[in-house]
């Protein structure tokens, strides 16, 4: 708290500069209508609520608007070359409800992003960022995070645990180890892509995430090499992407989820389902581990055909004894009226050896 009151301490510049920066921070098109005289009457009204958009203005740092920070509802500074994001101008926002910074050269966040107990949706994706602030936490009506696409190592170990609101959190394309244990307090959690990670293990107590519908975590290549068997105990989950992997097991309480309906699992060394289960469908894969959880696994590959003694046999080629040729059989496989090579080969005949004629039809060898 005493960072937000020192925040308030905040200087502005003179009148000339404040009147600049607010005509460049306010998008007219979204700002609504100066108030009308009617309006001016009444000193108790709250003032309105402000959209401000600086997207793409090849900002490095941030003016010092005369614009009161505290009628922010939504700020947009996506698309610049912002580095570093003050601590005192986080605090100020306090109606901040969505806050967009991605495509930026932000190496941390403010620890003062804590005091935005209104935050709904933050977007810092396309950073520079290593980790996030603990002080994350106290934002408990955060409902959407979007940290793609950064250098992150590793997220707040207590993160789960004050963030029930939340309902999708991207944190594809960095460089975590793990995912922490209190993620799992997310029970409002709808959306988990961690794909493209560096992900040894996922935690164990999947089966706490109840609200869970869609979870990414393909692309770890060979640093994932499991999954935890609590993963089927996600009753409510539509979608499952485990593709490229080291994955060589499926857990056998996959086959209780009776309303995935999608399961992406190619690029993985998988053993059991073995290859030709899961070529087939999601029912059968399903089938095979239910089956297999409850010990009546049947195998499933299917038969190869045979080709050797026993097609010899059904012909009597190791029968032992001797079997008629048919005259269509003999047709088919004894030239008629053959000549011997001897005749062929003679002194009397020497224009016979030639090939052409060798294997030309029997009207040349006519005597």
């Amino acid at each position: 708290m005493m960072l937000c009151n020192e925040a308030y301490q905040y200087q502005q510049l003179d009148g000339q500069n404040d009147h600049m920066m607010t005509t460049m921070m306010m998008d007219l098109s979204q700002s609504p209508p100066p108030p009308s005289p009617s309006d001016n009457s009444s000193n108790n009204e709250e003032e309105p609520l402000e959209v401000v958009n600086m997207s793409g203005m090849a900002l490095q740092s941030l003016p010092n608007p005369s614009l009161n920070l505290a009628n922010i509802c939504k700020l947009d500074l996506s698309n610049n070359h912002i580095k570093k994001i003050p601590e005192s101008l986080a605090a100020r926002l306090l109606n901040l409800i969505a806050l967009d910074i991605h495509s930026n050269q932000i190496k941390s966040l403010p620890n003062s992003i804590g005091c935005l107990s209104k935050l709904k949706i933050l977007n810092v994706s396309g950073n520079f960022l290593v980790s996030l602030p603990k002080t994350i936490q106290n934002c408990r009506s955060l409902e959407e995070l979007n940290a793609n696409f950064n250098e992150l190592i590793g997220l707040p170990d207590s993160i789960g645990l004050e963030l029930t609101n939340l309902r999708k959190l991207c944190v594809n394309s960095n460089k975590l180890i793990r995912l922490p244990t209190s993620i799992t307090c997310l029970t409002s959690l709808r959306v988990l892509d961690a794909r493209l990670n560096c992900l040894m293990i996922l935690p164990e107590d999947l089966e706490s995430l109840i609200n869970l519908e869609i979870l990414n975590v393909s692309q770890n290549f060979h640093y994932l090499t499991a999954l935890p068997s609590s993963i089927g105990h996600l009753m409510n989950l539509l979608e499952l992407d485990i593709s490229y992997n080291k994955i060589t097991v499926l857990p056998e309480s996959i086959g209780c989820m009776r309303r995935l309906r999608k399961l992406s699992a190619e690029g993985n060394p998988l053993v059991s389902p073995p290859t030709e289960v899961m070529e087939q469908s999601l029912h059968a894969v399903r089938e095979y581990l239910s089956q297999k959880m409850n010990g009546r696994l049947v195998n499933t590959s299917p038969k190869k055909k045979s080709w050797g003694f026993r097609k010899l046999v059904k012909y009597g080629t190791f029968n032992g004894r001797p079997r008629a040729w048919t005259s269509e059989e003999r047709e088919g496989l004894i030239m008629p009226e053959y000549r011997p090579i001897d005749l062929l080969a003679s002194t009397r005949f020497p224009a016979m050896c030639s090939p052409r004629r060798m294997f030309s039809p029997r009207t040349y060898f006519s005597r």
